[in-house]
């Protein structure tokens, strides 16, 4: 891809022509080689998207509240855009598309953008492309970014490296929800929602949410900010105001505090890493055609080397 054909989709996609979003998206789950250029470019105009963050246990209703919030914040007139991380198909390596399924009724609104990613087998509930699809979306001028995580669990906690804002949602009879709080996924919370409210059992659970609150040791990350918990019915609406006035409540703690600077200074910190990271195992894998790896790894099988005598001649060859 020539400069001009990226400098034309960048100028497009800021525009706001789903096309060319949707492009610079694939560029990313591509790991294409113009990502580099087109990042560049981004860059200077990111910054100004809030990037809200819904995790939680399958089958609270992510999908449908994830809906909700877009149909209340387009009532707010906020252009909306959506990461849906599917679970990858196991013939394709793609997105199974679920989500996107649950959100047609926007699929005709200009000022949605629905975009669904496959994890390809990476645990935590997000995609490695996650990080620079939010700096492309937040580049293409959207107010918000909603990243809906796979439904994984207790794996789910990566998305606190990217959210601005977390909602972890939960629901009635859903006694795993509870006890996922033990793996870390209810402490990340910046926002507890309880959907299907108008189930029996709503209370008793935002009862037992409100006793894991009060029993946690929450760290800096907490600070003074105390947890709401908003009851919802995403399928009829209840409750979408009440989300929205909480998650602009907790911006407003966010950015009086200084902790919005600190999350995404961690961001940043966590997406320069992981790059890097990457870019270290290509150059590991081109190493000799892998042959450099290969002779070392044997040589600690044959009890000749230690592993970390290992990895400074690995990292050695990688310097020379």
């Amino acid at each position: 891809m020539t400069s001009l054909n990226i400098e034309d989709l960048i100028n497009r996609a800021r525009e706001g022509q789903p096309r060319a979003v949707a492009r610079l998206l694939s560029l990313v789950e591509d790991a294409h080689p113009a990502l580099r250029d087109v990042l560049r470019e981004l860059t200077p105009h990111t910054g100004n998207a809030w990037v809200v963050g819904l995790t939680g246990p399958p089958g609270v209703g992510k999908s449908t509240t994830t809906s909700m919030l877009l149909g209340a914040l387009r009532a707010q007139g906020k252009r909306v855009a959506v990461l849906a991380i599917d679970p990858s198909s196991p013939f394709s390596g793609g997105a199974l598309l679920g989500d996107r399924i649950r959100m047609t009724e926007h699929a005709t609104d200009e000022g949605v953008f629905i975009r669904s990613m496959a994890t390809r087998g990476h645990l935590g509930g997000l995609t490695l492309a996650t990080p620079q699809s939010v700096r492309v979306l937040d580049a293409a001028g959207f107010d918000v970014v909603l990243i809906e995580t796979v439904g994984v669990g207790q794996s789910e906690v990566d998305v606190v490296t990217l959210a601005d804002s977390i909602m972890v949602l939960l629901a009635p009879g859903m006694g795993d929800g509870i006890q996922a709080a033990k793996a870390g996924v209810l402490e990340i919370a910046d926002l507890f929602v309880v959907n299907k409210a108008d189930r029996d059992g709503a209370d008793a659970t935002i009862k037992d949410v409100k006793n894991m609150i009060a029993l946690s040791r929450r760290g800096v990350r907490g600070a003074s900010w105390r947890q709401p918990i908003v009851p919802t019915v995403a399928t009829t609406g209840d409750g979408a105001d009440d989300v929205i006035r909480a998650l602009g409540e907790h911006r407003e703690w966010l950015e009086s505090t200084g902790e919005l600077t600190r999350r995404r200074l961690a961001r940043a910190h966590t997406e320069v890493e992981a790059i890097a990271m990457r870019q270290l195992r290509a150059e590991l894998a081109d190493l000799r055609g892998g042959e450099a790896l290969e002779l070392l790894s044997k040589r600690v099988v044959d009890a000749e080397i230690d592993p970390y005598s290992a990895a400074d001649e690995l990292l050695a060859a990688l310097r020379h």
